[in-house]
């Protein structure tokens, strides 16, 4: 069996099991589940499966807000070649509201635009930091699942979205740079007492072999180094023209390539991470408490 045929017996499996996607009690006791995707250093596609990831699980039946939270290099409304009049910046200034703001992506996805290039965004002050967070409470109805896209790099602001998050996605690639960076902030992640478990995407592998061979490097540079940290595999997502293409036709190719090796990965990687009922387990999720614990880290 070739490569090809046998990438699309995977995609009729997905697509077999996506007719009855799964519910968890955290969405049958009408909580959101925040998700904070973040990396350690830029250009390892963040953004894009962000994207894609949402519109995928979208398919799959649920309700999706994003959040752009790069907040200086915000650049999901470019993915989406939109024009938003406002964005973050009106929020934390006090001129309008995160509905006001709101945009529709495709497939009804709600898209919360960041402000590129506006360096006070990305360092905020404790009066601004607080109205942001209190105009978060006004979204949870939008969405089963809050998609936050942070910065790369460790900076205050992505360190405190991840901590407050209900699960953490850390996005790299099998270069060795991406890696370093990578268990660097799960590192930092770990020593801050943040964050204690990561599911992890390794983006632009060649083969799905070199995927999961990536992953069990980092896992046991972790589990040597990092014992009190648990990194877990959420899948990959192998190297495909699709996604450059979607990239300069401001498609996202889960829409425009669905039958792509791209966007048959990203869509097992959404029924994963929708069957995963781990957070079920604790004891304050939703919107609410992400808010609750980001006012406690800021």
């Amino acid at each position: 069996m070739s490569s090809d045929q046998a990438e699309k017996l995977r995609a009729d499996a997905i697509a077999r099991d996506l007719q009855q996607p799964p519910e968890s009690n955290w969405h049958k006791a009408g909580k959101c589940r925040v998700i904070a995707v973040s990396s350690g250093k830029g250009g390892v596609g963040k953004t894009s499966m962000v994207l894609n990831l949402g519109l995928s699980l979208i398919n799959m039946g649920y309700r999706v807000v994003i959040i752009d939270a790069d907040l200086g290099l915000a650049n999901i409304d470019v993915m989406l070649n939109t024009m938003p009049r406002y964005s973050l910046s009106d929020v934390v200034n006090g001129e309008k509201s995160l509905r006001d703001i709101m945009i529709n992506g495709p497939l009804d996805l709600k898209v919360i635009p960041g402000s590129s290039g506006i360096y006070d965004l990305a360092n905020l002050d404790q009066i601004k930091r607080q109205l942001l967070l209190d105009q978060l409470k006004t979204i949870e109805e939008d969405g089963d699942f809050i998609l936050i896209d942070t910065a790369a790099g460790i900076s205050r602001n992505v360190l405190s979205f991840i901590g407050a998050a209900d699960d953490f996605i850390l996005v790299t690639t099998p270069e060795p740079t991406a890696l370093t960076d990578a268990y660097g902030m799960l590192k930092v992640l770990n020593e801050k007492k943040l964050k204690d478990k990561s599911q992890v995407v390794v983006n632009s592998t060649r083969t799905v072999q070199q995927g999961y061979k990536t992953f069990c490097g980092l896992k046991k540079a972790v589990d040597q180094y990092l014992p009190a940290m648990a990194v877990t595999y959420l899948g990959e997502v192998r190297y495909d023209h699709a996604v450059s293409s979607a990239v300069h036709n401001f498609s996202p190719f889960v829409l425009s390539k669905p039958r792509s090796a791209a966007s048959t990965a990203v869509k097992r990687i959404a029924w994963r991470l929708a069957s995963n009922n781990e957070a079920d387990q604790q004891p304050e999720k939703g919107l609410a408490a992400f808010i609750k614990r980001l006012r406690e880290l800021t």
